[in-house]
């Protein structure tokens, strides 16, 4: 008889340890959402773009299809559009502050977080996937950590988070709309300022900001019809634009770029927000010549595309310009097959090669913060400081300089920017029209509410500021100037 102490059972690695080592389970999905949001933190990319490549090598080596895709995609912008959110609870569940816990950690922890709180999965499959994850791409010792974080988040539901990690709305009311509504405070603040108004309209706009937005497609006119894309879309996957007369809007998960139109670049992928800009600029009434139009921010070449479309119509030529010579490339793209004569360079707008009183119509699509496009880029707001408008103040205002120098007398020029912060909009074309940091300019404000026929909620004009809460489009303003002198 042995009087020898048994040996404890070994793992299969030869470690001591009393439950059979186990592989972790590799799950392409949630693997290929964790890479997504390393980029996104690494190289401070933007999600829209890095995605769409990771889905196709998926999709192509056989492992994925179009459930799990919606899912990847459900993850990665679910969970980077509610960070703020997930960020205040994983704090309330851990015992140390959230800056020294390893970025990695805390996006497979927000990844378990939105999969408990923002999804349908069963928590028990959040946790058990979360945690398999984490031992994929994190190992053993961190996943166990994980593990119990993600137990502690599981004890309740997203309502009762809220009301423990916010504070209470008549206590701090921008912090409170911060925290439930996964927004950085400052932005609430410049949002609500824009917005006007009480609780109601802050919290709609809010909301708005983290609901998916739709695929809106735009038939560039004399090259396609709205009616060519409903019939290739099919009954059930498309619906007609909301207000502007060339767009259509796409079911869930269908893919524009599968469209004979869009490859063809008679047809694109475009905002409603930013179809209606360059319509009304089109539209705005001027007397006399009409024959040179610019759009003198014209990257990536939406707009530039939809305006060369309508000048063409009319026999007016338009001038893209573009200042990175990448982005110029992308207009050119955008514009080839035009039917009507266009040009495009690469030139600086606030330094232009054109001559004083060149264009009839100009566009100055200008760089701005891209507070009105949280939807479609939500890590921007995590990105984004208060300082960051300080650096766009002078280029602003230089290139509405620029445009109504470049504009004829009688010509008119358009003023627009993705974003509603009261800096970067109204408060640009006053200081330029009345010449603070500058000569005075001698032009007059055109009423843009009439130009966007049907479209409700304008408000007091002659500027206009569009809201995903009120038009289903991205945060657009547009300010229509026509040159006196």
């Amino acid at each position: 008889m042995n009087d020898q102490p048994h040996s404890r059972p070994r793992n299969s690695d030869g470690k001591g340890g009393g439950k059979p080592y186990r592989r972790p389970k590799k799950d392409p999905v949630r693997i290929l959402a964790f890479e997504a949001l390393r980029a996104v933190d690494e190289r401070d990319a933007y999600a829209n773009l890095v995605l769409p490549p990771l889905l196709r090598k998926a999709r192509e080596g056989g492992n994925f299809d179009s459930r799990d895709a919606a899912l990847a995609t459900e993850l990665v912008y679910g969970t980077l559009r509610r960070q703020g959110t997930y960020d205040a609870i994983i704090a309330a569940c851990i015992d140390r502050p959230l800056r020294e816990v390893d970025p990695p950690v805390l996006d497979v922890l927000a990844l378990g977080a939105h999969q408990l709180l923002g999804t349908r999965i069963p928590s028990h499959a959040a946790v058990s996937a979360s945690v398999e994850l984490a031992r994929v791409v994190l190992g053993d010792g961190r996943a166990r950590f994980v593990n119990a974080v993600l137990r502690k988040i599981a004890a309740d539901d997203l309502d009762g988070w809220l009301a423990k990690v916010a504070p209470p709305y008549d206590d701090d009311a921008e912090d409170h709309l911060a925290i439930v509504h996964s927004h950085p405070r400052w932005v609430v603040s410049a949002l609500w300022d824009a917005l006007g108004g009480g609780r109601a309209g802050i919290e709609d706009l809010l909301e708005a900001d983290n609901e998916r937005p739709e695929v809106t497609l735009v038939a560039r006119p004399g090259r396609s019809t709205t009616g060519e894309l409903m019939d290739a879309l099919g009954e059930e996957s498309a619906l007609p634009g909301r207000w502007s007369p060339y767009a259509v809007r796409m079911a869930e998960g269908g893919e524009p770029g599968a469209l004979d139109a869009v490859k063809d670049g008679r047809a694109g992928v475009q905002d409603e927000g930013s179809q209606l800009v360059a319509i009304a600029l089109a539209n705005a009434p001027i007397e006399g010549r009409d024959e040179r139009w610019l759009d003198g921010c014209a990257g990536p070449g939406g707009k530039a595309a939809l305006l060369a479309a309508l000048a063409a119509e009319r026999g007016a030529a338009l001038l893209a310009s573009e200042k990175q010579p990448h982005r110029a490339r992308l207009v050119e793209r955008a514009l080839a097959g035009n039917p009507g004569p266009y040009q495009v360079i690469a030139a600086d707008g606030t330094r232009p090669p054109w001559r004083e009183g060149s264009f009839d119509r100009v566009l100055m699509d200008v760089p701005c913060s891209g507070l009105g496009a949280l939807r479609r880029r939500p890590e921007a707001r995590w990105r984004r400081r208060p300082e960051d408008l300080e650096g766009f103040a002078p280029l602003q205002r230089g290139l509405l300089r620029e445009a109504l120098s470049a504009v004829r007398v009688g010509g008119v020029v358009g003023y627009a920017t993705c974003s509603p912060h009261l800096a970067e909009t109204r408060i640009v074309v006053e200081d330029v029209l009345k010449g603070r940091g500058g000569a005075p300019v001698e032009a007059e404000w055109i009423d843009v509410r009439p130009l966007m026929t049907g479209v409700a909620g304008l408000g007091e004009g002659p500027d206009v500021q569009l809201w995903p809460h009120l038009h289903g489009t991205d945060a657009m303003y547009l300010a229509l100037l026509r040159r006196t002198a």
